[in-house]
């Protein structure tokens, strides 16, 4: 991979060394199982577990009692989904969820739609931002659960958590919020936010892939799920199977070091991205920039190229790892369903260019993205409508 630049932190991150270092033992000298207590092996890798859920825990202001270890955001978000539609079906039938929700969150609330279930889309502003008081009519006496994500996966934008947590608590309707992106770019508060169900994913914060966590309120109110997996009745009964202790371990670690160097890292961050836009701008024409220009991730750029198609551009810069704004099927590209939310046509939503940096980016790779990216725009457009 030497001489690849690397900007797609969103999708995931490399793990960092010292989390690495936490998660070793686990695989060879402490390898227990965490549900074996009746020997030694098994109490260290509980012991280990439970560290890690109050490394978690402390990360996003919960107790450790009310961290549920998942394998991902993707679990953690089908739980809350139909955990809650299903426990609380007699109260009512009828969920609310953001128009820019990442497919994690959609597509199980398209599944209950199917189901008999009342799905309202809330609809964003032309920065991907709901609108409070849109949230607020729309609410029902027969509203189960609001689902809007932290901070959007595609163009950073944040959503305003704690006023839409404070509408919920008024009118007695669960929170639930991706937090997947959130973690360690902006303060992550349960309590402050009045968040009931939050979802995590341990590899968008520099921990390892395939463990996640989901916090469920243990009190004022008290959440109750319906599990959607059965078996040996493991984390209280919410997620049957065995721990995977190394990744838990790592993730727990990675969320401790993700909240100590929130600050800095986030500070850092948001200057390279601001260099990175005011470099792209100054040496291109026809760029729009998708997004709210305040209220986003400090590592998020998101950007129209106005007549060069993403995947066209993607492949002409060999050199450097970024995504399209567009979901790819393997026929044809389909436009983002976040950047139409936003009112992009479909043309301009193929023509868009997420970049996710990281805390190991330098200026001097900034530098030389802007370089790349300019000359091969250039060139592509030179070429006319073939672009």
């Amino acid at each position: 991979m030497e001489g690849l630049l690397y900007l797609d932190h969103h999708a995931t991150t490399p793990v960092d060394p010292r989390v690495l270092a936490a998660m070793l033992p686990y695989f060879r000298e402490d390898f227990g199982n965490a549900a074996s207590r009746q020997h030694a092996f098994g109490w260290r890798a509980e012991a280990a577990v439970e560290k890690a859920r109050a490394q978690a825990a402390r990360a996003i202001g919960a107790e450790a009692k009310e961290i549920v270890f998942t394998s991902g955001a993707t679990e953690g978000n089908n739980l809350a989904l139909f955990g809650i539609a299903e426990s609380r079906a007699e109260q009512g039938r009828h969920l609310i969820v953001g128009a820019t929700e990442h497919r994690a969150v959609l597509d199980p609330a398209r599944r209950l739609a199917e189901r008999g279930y009342d799905v309202t889309i809330l609809p964003v502003d032309r920065y991907g931002r709901a609108d409070p008081e849109a949230l607020r009519r729309a609410i029902r006496s027969d509203t189960i659960l609001i689902s809007l994500m932290f901070a959007n996966n595609e163009i950073g934008t944040l959503h305003p958590v704690v006023e839409i947590g404070r509408i919920a608590k008024e009118r007695g309707v669960l929170f639930h919020c991706d937090a997947a992106q959130a973690l360690g770019k902006v303060p992550v508060d349960v309590e402050a936010a009045g968040i009931d169900l939050l979802t995590l994913s341990a590899h968008k914060f520099y921990g390892p892939k395939g463990v996640g966590a989901i916090y469920v309120r243990g009190k004022n109110p008290r959440v109750r799920l319906v599990p959607q997996l059965y078996g040996g009745g493991h984390e209280r009964g919410l997620r049957s199977g065995t721990l995977n202790v190394p990744g838990i371990v790592g993730m727990g670690e990675a969320a401790e070091l993700a909240a100590r160097e929130l600050s800095e890292v986030s500070e850092r961050l948001a200057a390279l991205r601001d260099r990175l836009w005011e470099g792209l701008r100054h040496g291109l024409e026809g760029l729009l920039r998708n997004g709210h220009p305040t209220e986003s991730l400090p590592n998020n750029l998101n950007v129209t190229y106005k007549g060069v198609r993403s995947e066209v551009l993607m492949m002409e810069m060999k050199d450097v790892a970024v995504s399209s704004g567009s979901a790819c099927s393997s026929a044809e590209p389909e436009p983002s369903h976040v950047l139409r939310a936003l009112g992009l046509s479909a043309e301009a939503a193929k023509c868009s260019i997420r970049y996710g940096l990281g805390k190991d980016n330098t200026e001097a790779e900034i530098d030389r993205v802007v370089a790349e990216t300019v000359a091969t725009l250039r060139r592509l457009r030179e070429r006319g409508p073939q672009a």
